[in-house]
């Protein structure tokens, strides 16, 4: 059936109004963030002056106790120490994992593969109580290492499905090629496979380290005074003592997120681009 001009026009007009209403519904709770971590007084509502735009009312004084609040300056930097490492860990293991589950010759790749994004299925809460009484029984609850091994399990799973999507499209011929001229797996890997896969490993790593930096349930188990990290100390302030520095930090990890979704929807373009 073929619309009319009108109809077309009529159809795309509501297409886009129906974008626009979801579009508003995601996004404006995390907009109305923005302002508010600007106010002046210690409200979580906009005041009078902010809504007559007064400048008076706009200040950036809870970025600045953010700035020289020394838990707060604890807390970034055990969540770039556990992200980066977690990141590491989950980005070698991932990328493996995902060579192998690519060779047709690997027995079980279904199961291995169901295995390996299970922590994506489970409930968090669960995957956290799991970890917590695994890593007890070892003596890491509590320690930087137990968490930097808690979230790269949690973040191993977006490596897989980013390199694996990769590989789908890689030619094992020049694979192949690469073998027939003497070259051995590693060399195959490190100067043929893993520059065309680089966008793929890229994109899992980033999703691997906004996992691990925006996590709360796994520390809020495993975690003790000396670990906490950026979420856990907005959890902290959320529920001790309430204050509109926590929107200034929201502020941060909105912005920090939409670079990292920036930066990946540039990898993808440049996947499309070597397809």
């Amino acid at each position: 059936m073929t619309l009319s001009p009108l109809g077309s026009r009529l159809a795309r007009g509501a297409y886009l109004a129906v974008c626009g209403l979801v579009f508003v519904f995601l996004l404006a709770p995390l907009l109305a963030i923005v302002p508010l971590s600007f106010n002046a007084e210690p409200y979580f509502t906009f005041t009078e002056g902010m809504l007559r735009l007064d400048a008076e009312a706009f200040s950036l004084r809870w970025y600045r106790e953010v700035a020289g609040d020394p838990v707060w300056r604890r807390a970034l930097a055990n969540s770039l120490l556990i992200g980066s490492a977690a990141t590491v860990l989950a980005t070698g293991l991932g990328t493996l994992a995902a060579m192998g589950l690519a060779s047709r010759a690997m027995p079980g790749r279904r199961l291995a593969m169901g295995l390996l994004i299970s922590p994506m299925v489970v409930p968090l809460v669960i995957s956290a109580a799991g970890m917590f009484f695994f890593y007890s029984a070892l003596g890491l609850a509590q320690t930087h290492l137990g968490l930097i091994l808690a979230h790269a399990a949690l973040g191993t799973p977006f490596v897989v499905i980013t390199v694996t999507a990769t590989l789908s499209a890689f030619d094992r011929n020049l694979s192949r090629a690469a073998a027939g001229m003497g070259a051995g797996p590693w060399l195959t890997f490190r100067r043929v496979e893993l520059p065309i896969i680089a966008p793929g490993v890229v994109s899992g790593a980033l999703f691997a380290f906004a996992a691990s930096f925006d996590e709360v349930v796994v520390v809020l188990f495993m975690a003790g005074e000396a670990q906490r990290t950026i979420p856990r100390q907005m959890w902290a302030g959320v529920r001790e003592q309430i204050s509109p520095a926590i929107l200034a930090v929201a502020t941060f990890l909105i912005a920090f997120a939409v670079a990292l979704l920036w930066t990946v929807e540039w990898l993808r373009g440049r996947v499309r681009a070597a397809r």
